[in-house]
């Protein structure tokens, strides 16, 4: 039975204050997208059923999303205009046939070269509770053995410059920032076969949902 509302925000016990704590620290670049109205933020809270005393919950009911190192990543909330995709409408099809169902993989975010992130519900086999990376040069899902509260760490602290080394190119942060959060940077050979290096090879901005399905396919 789905919670209601009430049930969800957690008033004695708010997660966002800690997540503000950590946006505050945070050694990258990091922009909170406000979320759109209270309708909105209401209804993805309600869709994802997860209370406002976990971080998640924190960052869906209080954000549009959170971009993070000049857009290379995109962290799900409740959806804005520069990041039109709330994390449950996101899901939806995609790890889940119906909202509020226990999926078996939840995508949480995602980063500007089609690799995405899902807390693995199960369907993955690679650890429940777990962050794991779809990653675009393997094409395969990774475990980061961290858990949700674990990743926004990373993001925010994280050396993504290294963690990404072999997928970026010089002046890659002006090619990134235009590209809307509904979109992601195809690349050409994929970085999954052998080639030329990143910087030589064709890219061009894409929805999302078309390198989604593309790299990962469909409900699992």
């Amino acid at each position: 039975m789905m919670k209601q509302l009430h049930e969800l925000i957690n008033l004695d016990e708010p997660a966002w204050p800690l997540v503000q704590q950590w946006l505050a620290e945070a050694t990258n670049h990091v922009e909170v997208l406000p979320p759109a109205d209270n309708a909105t933020r209401e209804r993805a809270l309600l869709d994802t059923q997860v209370t406002t005393r976990s971080p998640m919950g924190a960052v869906i009911y209080e954000s549009g999303g959170i971009l993070v190192d000049h857009g290379w990543l995109r962290i799900l909330g409740a959806g804005h205009t520069r990041l039109p995709r709330s994390l449950p409408a996101w899901n939806l099809t995609r790890s889940i046939s119906t909202a509020g169902e226990a999926p078996p993989f939840l995508l949480i975010a995602d980063d500007a070269i089609g690799g995405f992130f899902a807390i693995d519900g199960g369907g993955l086999g690679l650890g429940a509770g777990e962050v794991c990376y779809f990653a675009p040069d393997t094409h395969e899902w990774e475990s980061m053995e961290v858990g949700y509260s674990e990743f926004l760490d990373w993001c925010f602290t994280g050396d993504l410059e290294k963690y990404y080394a072999n997928a970026r190119w010089p002046g890659w942060q002006g090619e990134v920032r235009d590209v809307r959060g509904d979109h992601a940077i195809s690349i050409y050979p994929y970085l999954s076969v052998e080639g030329p290096p990143v910087a030589e090879r064709s890219r061009r901005a894409i929805s999302v949902s078309e390198l989604y399905a593309l790299y990962v396919g469909g409900l699992q």
